[in-house]
């Protein structure tokens, strides 16, 4: 490093290098901040993208049988329709972090909102299986810039002792949408469905006027009397916002010196721990068998001899709880444990399921052994894989590549989602109970790769751990 750039290091990290270096209790850039009414309503409005995602992603499950019937699809169209989803998550990926960087956060959730009732309003309307498919294309887009947007928006805005359980609202948001189109569907027909999935789109476009564009992307455009009017806003009135506002610039000043935001620099060696953390977690997320058990609810309670409406009842109650426990122990127990935990748990969840399948029979006692399966592995997944590995992406990246670290990571993620949502139905085929041992060994590897390699983020600021992952500043 050059004696220019020497100089110019953030103190933050100087000062964490002074063995004498203890954190503040009562100010400077590590004070606790409140959650401002503003702050919250910021969050749940970015977050209205993600209950969307949610519904999109469960709505495959409850309207398989009336589109295979009403269209006269066979099970390969079907699936194809499936993996569509996947497929606009790839196209939604290579473009989410320019989109993001470009046009702002918030302008970004306007467009996602688009893609959303596009979306709903093809597949609502079509009499035809192209059409169909070409509405969860379009949802995949929507989702996979959700998925960048939504947490880097939250995280940008959140003081870091807030992070954690406000990013929570994300997965939260997305097991209820899941959870609730699950409900819906099991007493409204496919069509109607859709239609209703595009009513909370409405409500956010509206509700975007009312919430700020993240305050480091108005540093890092030379916005900055934008940005202190707005960081103030999110924490108060009476706040003294000068520490956190320096840290902020000062980090955004010095990142900018390293590199621009190119797609190549994230192949440095200094990047090699981030991008490995990134792309383990986003595979991890996929391959322990998500879009198997959300996108075809319904084969499987068939294979397993469950009923449908309380089955999705059931999953429903369940979702909405375990994400609901996941705001409350995630700044408790930290990032860490709580994937150790869920992958564990999704383990077990994976095997339980597998097993029943292997009965063949569809005796009471082996059904509900199934639906057990299903309900460890969902509690399991949104305690810790449904949203940790967004939240940790969210952090480790500095910001003058979050912009690239995001499209990469969506696109690995949605290319994962469309292997296993694609190739599910011919697993099952193939083998029911093998399938979920597949999903069984990926959620014990889940586990091995997050005791060694991932970080603890929990309680620092987004520019500590960037500085102590990235060791950009040594």
């Amino acid at each position: 490093m050059g004696e220019s750039e020497q100089a110019r290091r953030p103190l933050l990290v100087a000062n964490q290098e002074d063995p004498h270096y203890h954190q503040s209790s009562n100010g400077g850039v590590d004070r606790n901040s409140s959650a401002t009414g503003f702050l919250v309503f910021s969050t749940i409005v970015a977050a209205t993208c993600s209950f969307t995602s949610g519904y999109c992603i469960g709505y495959s499950s409850p309207a398989e049988y009336g589109v295979l019937a009403d269209l006269s699809l066979s099970l390969a169209e079907y699936s194809v329709f499936g993996s569509m989803l996947a497929v606009g998550g790839i196209v939604g990926a290579l473009m989410s972090g320019k989109t993001a960087d470009y046009f702002g956060h918030r302008t970004t959730m306007w467009i996602i909102n688009v893609f959303f009732i596009l979306g709903w309003l093809a597949i609502a309307f079509t009499k035809v299986s192209w059409l169909l498919d070409l509405g969860r294309l379009l949802q995949g887009i929507g989702i996979a810039l959700t998925s960048y947007v939504g947490n880097i928006f939250i995280a940008e805005i959140t003081p870091k002792n807030l992070r954690g359980g406000l990013m929570t609202f994300n997965p939260w948001m997305t097991g209820s949408g899941v959870a609730i189109v699950y409900l819906i569907g099991s007493v409204v027909k496919w069509r109607g469905l859709a239609l209703i999935g595009s009513i909370p789109c409405l409500l956010q476009i509206l509700c975007l006027f009312f919430i700020p564009e993240s305050p480091r992307w108005l540093v890092k455009n030379g916005r900055e009397k934008e940005f202190e009017g707005v960081l103030q806003r999110l924490r108060g009135k009476k706040a003294d916002i000068s520490p956190e506002a320096a840290e902020i610039k000062e980090y955004a000043e010095f990142i900018q010196l390293l590199s621009e935001n190119k797609i190549l620099d994230l192949f440095q060696k200094k990047y090699a721990r981030p991008i490995i953390v990134a792309v383990g977690l986003m595979a991890l997320t996929q391959f322990s068998g998500l879009p198997g058990y959300t996108f075809y609810m319904t084969n499987l309670f068939v294979l397993a001899g469950i009923s449908s409406k309380p089955g999705y009842v059931t999953l429903a109650i369940v979702k909405i709880l375990s994400t609901t426990m996941a705001i409350f122990l995630i700044d408790k127990f930290g990032r860490r444990t709580l994937l150790m935990v869920s992958a564990a748990g999704t383990c077990l969840g994976s095997l339980l399921t597998g097993f029943s399948l292997s009965l063949q029979d569809h005796h009471y006692w082996i059904s509900s052994l199934a639906l057990m399966g299903v309900s460890v592995y969902f509690i399991s997944f949104n305690l810790g894989i449904s949203g940790i590995p967004w939240i940790i992406v969210s952090e480790i990246f500095p910001v003058n590549v979050k912009g690239s670290a995001g499209s990469l990571c969506n696109l690995i993620y949605w290319f994962s989602s469309w292997v296993v949502s694609y190739t599910f139905n011919f697993l099952l085929e193939w083998s029911s109970t093998g399938t979920f041992i597949i999903f069984a060994g990926v959620s014990v590897f889940g586990f091995l790769f997050t005791v060694m390699l991932v970080p603890e983020t929990k309680g620092r600021s987004l520019e500590e751990i960037q500085a102590s992952v990235t060791n950009v500043l040594h």
